[in-house]
């Protein structure tokens, strides 16, 4: 499975081919501050992360996040794909990308392709985006697919509050 844009090609993440490049963005302090520390310090830990998170999602949903690659040079930029979340009755858009190519558009185009993705050829017509509430740049990318802010939620397991967006006429989430 490939999804392509004008810039970009997300491709589903592989343990060994992509461990280095998932333990950078773990730990990238854009990720780390939006999105949370997952506790992966190590090759060996991103390849377990991976595998127990990744590859996982993709057996159990079909779907999970993918690998974003410039289509020009092929580097590796960061991930976007679609999460199945306790709590949310739809699949939630997620994206990153590391530091050094934040503020390029990326983000967006990869968030675009993936909705699209979802729509057209898994025919989702529910679907849900979280954010860190002074998350604005990602808050700016879930408008733009059209989601709706729907307020703050807390999601089982977490202590966070998060703000919740989702496609018009998704179901409402318990807060």
């Amino acid at each position: 499975m490939q999804i392509q844009s004008e810039r970009l090609r997300l491709r589903p993440i592989e343990p060994e081919r992509d461990a280095g490049h998932m333990l950078a963005l773990l730990n990238d302090p854009g990720f780390l501050r939006f999105i949370g520390d997952r506790d992966v310090r190590s090759e060996a830990q991103a390849r377990e992360y991976i595998a127990l998170r990744v590859l996982h999602s993709y057996a159990l949903n079909g779907f999970g996040m993918y690998a974003i690659e410039r289509l020009s040079d092929g580097a590796w930029l960061g991930n976007a794909g679609l999460v199945r979340r306790d709590g949310l009755p739809g699949p939630d858009v997620g994206y990153a990308v590391l530091g050094q190519y934040a503020g390029q558009g990326y983000a967006s185009e990869a968030a675009q392709a993936v909705f699209a993705h979802a729509r057209g050829t898994l025919g989702l017509q529910d679907l849900y985006g979280i954010i860190s509430p002074d998350n604005l740049a990602s808050a700016a990318i879930l408008r733009r697919l059209g989601m709706q802010q729907r307020g703050p939620i807390q999601l089982p397991g977490s202590e966070e509050w998060v703000t919740l967006f989702a496609t018009p006429g998704a179901a409402d989430v318990a807060r």
